[in-house]
């Protein structure tokens, strides 16, 4: 699959998209520099949450424990404090192009679908907690781009039932904020990749994961496990007030991160069995074959004891050992030289 020009997929790099979500604190210049931090760390995009804390938050909301633990009291008052209006989502939209870079936005209200279409973005996501959600993910479905489905804190039947219907890249993800390492649980990402071929075989889903823990390595191993899109929130520092702050990587540890995972696909290579060009040299010189242990000559009739094996693997293969006594020979051959298919009469 693609989102736009970038095509992804196991065999191509890993498509790191930098997620800003709320980690500008509400302010759109804080938006557009951890754009520009992205940019410098390279992601092949940002992602930012549009929502309206009234669409969102019922009277009976109430804070996760990890948003308590930032210092958040009241769950209405905090998302009115982060959200971005949709001139400044606008904005975001326009520089993120300007430096190359996708925009992708989280939609999480049926109210505010419609910006899923009326802006220029490169991929729609739905939030974890959305997977249930269908009719939010068919509007935002609707406005025609990749949608990107998260995962978190879904058993099989959830997921399958959204995937059946729905999407384009599946996110594997640990709805903890940070995650420990222990239960960043990577070998889940093969078995949602298993899980997708089975309840949607045509649609070929691309497969990801989308990380929260505090570690800069976890996406060269999710890469190593099977991801091809890996989201990663970036923040502007890890000890600010904020819910997700803590489990968000600076401008710095967010490039070692970028380089990280796409080493990890470097050294994965193709998935197939094969010789490399890098290991002919030594297939030649370190394999054995088999050899005269003295000087013969043509027509003589092979015995086991004029022949050994020895290094290189530029004669006849080991395996033919048993095989060539009561040949003869076509032509002289040196002691000490292994013998090759040209030195056989009928040749080998």
């Amino acid at each position: 699959m693609r989102i736009g020009e970038r095509s992804i997929g196991r065999d191509e790099p890993p498509y790191v998209i930098a997620e800003i979500g709320v980690n500008h604190d509400g302010s759109t210049q804080r938006a557009l520099q951890l754009v520009e931090a992205a940019k410098h760390a390279g992601a092949d995009a940002v992602k930012v949450q549009y929502f309206e804390a009234e669409h969102l938050m019922s009277r009976a909301c109430r804070l996760a424990k990890y948003q308590e633990q930032a210092g958040e009291t009241d769950p209405l008052e905090m998302l009115r404090g982060l959200q971005l209006n949709r001139e400044a989502m606008s904005e975001i939209v326009r520089y993120a192009h300007s430096l190359d870079l996708h925009a992708v936005v989280t939609i999480f209200s049926l109210e505010d679908a419609p910006l899923a279409g009326e802006l220029d973005w490169d991929a729609i996501k739905t939030a974890s907690p959305d997977i249930i959600n269908i009719p939010l993910l068919e509007a935002l479905a609707a406005a025609g781009k990749p949608l990107i489905v998260s995962t978190g804190a879904a058993n099989a039947e959830e997921i399958a039932a959204a995937l059946s219907r729905l999407g384009d890249i599946a996110l594997h993800c640990v709805s903890a904020y940070p995650t420990p390492d222990e239960c960043a649980q990577l070998a889940g990402i093969g078995a949602l990749a298993d899980l997708a071929r089975t309840v949607c075989p045509d649609r070929n889903l691309a497969i990801g994961y989308s990380d929260h823990t505090p570690s800069i390595d976890t996406g060269g191993l999710a890469v190593a496990c099977g991801a091809s899109v890996l989201e990663k929130h970036l923040t502007w520092s890890r000890t600010a007030r904020g819910p997700d702050h803590a489990a968000s990587l600076d401008p710095g540890q967010f490039a070692q991160y970028v380089q990280l995972a796409r080493q990890a696909r470097a050294m994965l290579g193709p998935r197939d069995v094969i010789v490399q060009t890098i290991e002919e040299d030594v297939r030649t010189v370190s394999r054995q074959s088999i050899t005269a242990t003295r000087d013969l000559k043509a027509g003589a009739m092979l015995t086991r004891d004029d022949l050994t094996i020895k290094r290189p693997g530029a004669g006849l293969p080991p395996a033919m050992l048993t095989a060539l006594p009561g040949r003869r020979l076509a032509r002289d051959v040196a002691a000490d030289t292994p013998l090759t298919a040209a030195d056989l009469e009928g040749g080998a």
